[in-house]
């Protein structure tokens, strides 16, 4: 066991990053994720890197084009309003093949919002970040160490999929502290980057040609077909997903992120009292564990599925989609930035017929 550091949740996002042989960093400040930046500016030039604070949020996005283009480890970090205004990139980025890390600290919204935590990007990250048929690996940590584990995989596996893969995290996991370790992690085997332009031709003595413009409508129709080939292939191979207490359970609550956290809380006011109640938390947000749910739904033990979300409803499409009719689904959220209290579920829940 190595030594755990207390550390701010923006800190510990960076410091990972950086561990995970991050060289680039392009960003813009916007509240509750400036510390990324702030500690990317300080660290990342001591570790052979490069930061800089672009004009806006979709010149940081071109920028991590850019630099993904030329076969570098690179990321971005932002909160809610500002991954919208780099969607556009993101799907550049998605269409021409490449690898990068995006991190977003969500917020209360829509509009400005505030700066509370919130789960209301989940639409966004999942199903509706830019134009075009395309998806993003999407994690959703409900812990700064699970963030900072999730930081390698992240990198690694935009890598292996040339593909962006997104940290969803929230204004609590950016803000909060808590005792993290860095652990030594066994990287993946990554394929050598012949695609990448260095100025050089490629190992068949092409030339290497980064683009996502594709006139023809049978050719960009081939390309689609190529990036769902892909998705399928994520989608069988990277599904992750904790399960609590979900063997004999008959309420199954489904919660994501810091919210989890609280529905863990209430998991285990109801094991004292005698009431069977499981989670599961999705920790790939996309891909989401459909199957996962389905099966639970098909057993003759869970009756009720419970989505608890801050937000107004997002994932809870997900969950009835997953469980598709075999059992009823409920929503319990808050939105705002408010954070629903073990108590109110539990008054929620004491109300439901099923």
């Amino acid at each position: 066991m190595g030594n755990k550091i207390l550390m701010k949740g923006n800190e510990a996002i960076s410091e990972a990053a950086i561990r995970a042989g991050c060289k680039l960093f392009f960003g813009y400040p916007i509240t509750p994720q400036n510390e990324i930046p702030e500690y990317m500016s300080r660290e990342l030039p001591k570790n052979g890197g490069i930061f800089l604070q672009a004009e806006a949020e979709f010149a940081a996005i071109n920028m991590v084009y850019g630099a993904a283009g030329a076969g570098a480890r690179v990321m971005t970090s932002s909160s809610s309003p500002g991954i919208a205004l780099k969607a556009e990139g993101i799907s550049y980025i998605a269409g021409a093949q490449l690898p990068c890390v995006i991190v977003n600290i969500s917020r209360g919204g829509p509009g400005l919002g505030n700066i509370a935590p919130s789960q209301a990007d989940y639409f966004q990250a999942t199903k509706g970040m830019a134009h075009g048929d395309f998806k993003i690996i999407v994690f959703g940590p409900a812990s700064i160490q699970e963030a900072v584990d999730l930081m390698q995989d992240a990198f690694d596996l935009a890598d292996k999929y040339r593909n962006p893969v997104m940290i969803l995290g929230d204004g609590m996991i950016g803000q909060m502290m808590e005792p993290v370790e860095f652990k030594e992690r066994k990287k993946i085997d990554i394929p050598p980057k012949d695609w990448a332009t260095t100025g050089t031709r490629n190992s068949n003595g092409k030339r290497r040609i980064i683009n996502s413009l594709e006139i023809e409508p049978e050719k960009l129709e081939e390309l689609n077909l190529i990036l769902k080939k892909k998705y399928d292939e994520i989608e069988k191979n990277e599904v992750r997903y904790e399960k609590y207490l979900v063997d004999d359970a008959e309420i199954i609550f489904v919660s994501y992120g810091t919210m989890s956290r609280v529905v863990r809380n209430v998991i285990n006011k109801y094991r004292k009292e005698g009431i069977k109640a499981g989670m599961i938390r999705p920790i790939t947000l996309w891909p989401f564990p459909k199957e996962v749910i389905r099966n639970i739904a098909k057993n003759n033990i869970s009756k009720v599925f419970i989505s608890v979300e801050m937000s107004l409803g997002q994932m809870v499409e997900d969950v009835e989609l997953s469980v598709n009719g075999l059992k009823p689904v409920y929503f319990y959220g808050r939105a705002g930035g408010m954070i629903p209290e073990p108590k109110e579920i539990m008054e929620f829940v004491s109300k439901l017929k099923y």
